[in-house]
């Protein structure tokens, strides 16, 4: 052979050898972008987060603004704030746990398209993240999760875990509204209280009321007023009001069975005025038990002495303890007669 066709051979095997480079190249390059496994979930400045979208596949959505030091709702509406703390140290503390097995990966996808939750975080005004928060290991120490960034997304899971805790991640990503309702009911300072009306209507005896003009107080109980107030004992009940909070939203009755209760007999009716002439009228609902029990009194009662259902003003249906409420209704343990 030549040394010229030596030459063209050789240059032509490096032209060969360049394009199919090349190829390779360009196919690690597409299938990097979609069919990977992407890892950079962590965020580790959380401070410039200031939104969060959160959408589950039940078609539920919640949107969470910061406002401050604290967060939102989309409309500037309150929402309870643990769970906002709980989901920007995930954020924080996220970490790789392993690659889902060869022979799990479609029927994992599979069950993930039907199961999952999608976070959507945003930093400084901009998008930056979106996490895809699935089910749990069989083992329950990590969590199927996917990622998707401005750059590209993951069309496999990946297996993750927060540092530090033992435990499933995706109980801390809701999307439900209800869940994230405010609980707060009171957060009143003495001198923010004008009056109170308790009325009690399966013991109108123990009914009550409180007033309080600047430093002066004045009580009734059962509709009767005390002449010789112990100012003391008006101050400690009003103080009560301070942090008052109910522990969760209905999920249990259906609508038709909230409708029926709203119809029914509240056990008392809770009226609060502020010096600033804005009212909280509260009514509570007894919640019936199969087995009678003796309350505290020695009488014999057929409902839950732990917890009662209150109707907020706007409508909400809530549970409540009898242990955070009843300093606000058990006025006779409070006013009596002070001796002369």
């Amino acid at each position: 052979m030549s040394n010229n066709k030596k030459s063209t051979t050789l240059i032509i095997a490096i032209i060969v050898v360049g394009l199919l480079g090349f190829f390779a190249t360009n196919l690690v390059r597409v299938r990097g972008k979609s069919d990977t496994e992407l890892l950079d979930f962590e965020l580790k400045d959380t401070t410039s987060i200031d939104k969060i979208i959160i959408t589950d596949t039940y078609s539920n959505r919640m949107e969470l603004i910061k406002k401050g030091s604290s967060w939102s709702n989309a409309q500037g509406g309150c929402i309870t704030q643990n769970p906002v703390h709980l989901m920007l140290e995930t954020f924080k503390k996220i970490q790789f746990k392993g690659y889902v097995p060869e022979n799990a990966r479609a029927n994992i996808i599979n069950r993930m398209m039907g199961n999952h939750t999608k976070v959507e975080i945003f930093q400084n005004g901009k998008w930056s993240k979106t996490w895809y928060v699935g089910f749990s290991t069989q083992d329950h120490y990590g969590t199927y999760m996917q990622l998707e960034t401005p750059n590209e997304k993951s069309d496999l899971p990946v297996i993750m875990k927060v540092k530090g805790l033992e435990g499933i991640i995706e109980p801390r990503f809701f999307a439900d509204p209800r869940r994230w309702a405010c609980t707060e009911v009171f957060s009143l300072d003495i001198n923010q209280i004008s009056s109170v009306d308790v009325k009690l209507t399966d013991n109108p005896k123990r009914s009550f009321s409180v007033k309080k003009n600047k430093a002066k107080y004045s009580v009734k109980v059962g509709g009767k007023q005390l002449n010789h107030l112990d100012t003391v004992m008006a101050i400690t009940y009003l103080n009560n009001y301070k942090k008052i909070h109910f522990e969760n939203v209905n999920y249990i009755l259906s609508k038709k069975q909230v409708d029926s209760l709203k119809r029914s007999k509240p056990f008392c009716n809770l009226h609060v005025k502020q010096v600033t002439g804005r009212i909280t009228n509260l009514k509570m609902f007894r919640i019936p038990v199969e087995k009678k029990t003796e309350d505290i009194f020695g009488d014999t009662v057929s409902y839950d002495q732990d917890r009662f259902w209150c109707l907020l003003p706007n409508g909400l249906l809530v549970k409540c303890q009898y242990f955070v409420f009843n300093p606000l209704l058990m006025g006779h343990l409070y006013f009596a007669e002070k001796p002369e």
